[in-house]
């Protein structure tokens, strides 16, 4: 049941996600792709820690584990975590909400390290869109379908969320949608709460293993922040319409945090600049991608460690 909880959650999620600023503007969802990086490059991370310091230990499935914590996704770190590395459960639980919290601190300094000036204060154009009803509520159903055909695994992920999201759209089921994101959402992470934090025995938690996924859970959300901020830079070289790079950098799950982040250091450059709606469109797509690079990581680890035989 403790595998269902993080799960549960999504529908909560569904249920408070909006997808009409990334239909606004469509592009916005390279930018949730892109700042997946994060998690691909901390796995690789791992493993070479590995290397170096033997006695750590880490498998394939723990560094696939670990990785997903640049999904800036609680409830997929948890999901993945639970089937790949039970007893990290709780580290990478902790690690993955404690820097959930932390972007706010983490995400500025890289956004300015990887930007000039001027780049921060590309404004960009937003068209209101006037998207039909039925259109939004075909929308979740789709998604489900086409998320299914191409990664089978993020099928009971994306379903959740979607049917969350449906809820919302269909507009007759109000008690359901208040349901999910009010109560159904904070009665499973009180759940999730208590029981992840009932497994977190202090002599299996303060150790080196945990003090390297805390280092390694930092360098994900660096990374996370740096790929969709390196994106948009290259993106702006081959088009005439500029994105201002730090949308990029919303592209991460952290959902509504990151987009609030991004419009605050807009602001500050330029007090007349509004991209709150490209990134939070970015910041909805970052949801779906954190999802699907979840499911994606719990499809081919298996494979690999088969390949591997490690």
């Amino acid at each position: 049941m403790t595998e269902m909880f993080p799960a549960f959650i999504f529908i909560g999620i569904g249920a408070m996600t909006d997808f009409r600023p990334l239909f606004a503007t469509p592009k916005m969802m390279f930018f949730g792709a892109a700042a997946q990086f994060g998690i691909f490059f901390t796995i690789l991370a791992v493993l070479g820690l590995n290397n170096l310091f033997p006695e750590l230990g880490y498998t394939l499935k723990e560094a696939a584990a670990i990785g997903i914590i640049g999904a800036a996704d609680g409830p997929t770190s948890i999901v993945v975590a639970s089937q790949f590395a039970p007893r990290l459960v709780g580290p990478i639980t902790v690690v993955a909400y404690s820097y959930m919290s932390l972007v706010p601190i983490i995400q500025p300094p890289v956004i300015r390290l990887l930007t000039t000036k001027q780049e921060r204060r590309i404004r960009m154009h937003y068209g209101e869109a006037n998207i039909k009803k039925w259109v939004m509520v075909v929308f979740p159903i789709g998604i489900t379908v086409l998320a299914g055909i191409l990664a089978p695994m993020s099928v009971l992920l994306i379903g959740l969320l979607m049917f969350g999201n449906l809820l919302r759209e269909a507009g007759v089921v109000n008690r359901l949608f208040n349901a999910a994101q009010n109560e159904l959402a904070n009665i499973v992470t009180l759940l999730l709460g208590i029981t992840i934090g009932a497994t977190m025995r202090y002599d299996e938690f303060l150790t080196w293993r945990t003090l390297s996924i805390l280092a390694l859970g930092l360098v994900a959300f660096i990374f996370d922040t740096a790929g969709g901020v390196l994106f948009a830079k290259l993106i702006n070289l081959f088009s005439k319409d500029k994105v201002n790079p730090m949308v990029g950098a919303a592209g991460i799950s952290a959902f509504p945090m990151a987009s609030r982040i991004v419009q605050r250091m807009a602001k500050a450059e330029d007090p007349q600049n509004f991209i709150l709606m490209q990134a939070a469109g970015a910041n909805v797509a970052g949801q779906l991608g954190s999802v699907i690079a979840g499911s994606i990581i719990l499809g081919i680890t298996p494979w690999l460690v088969t390949l591997l035989g490690g």
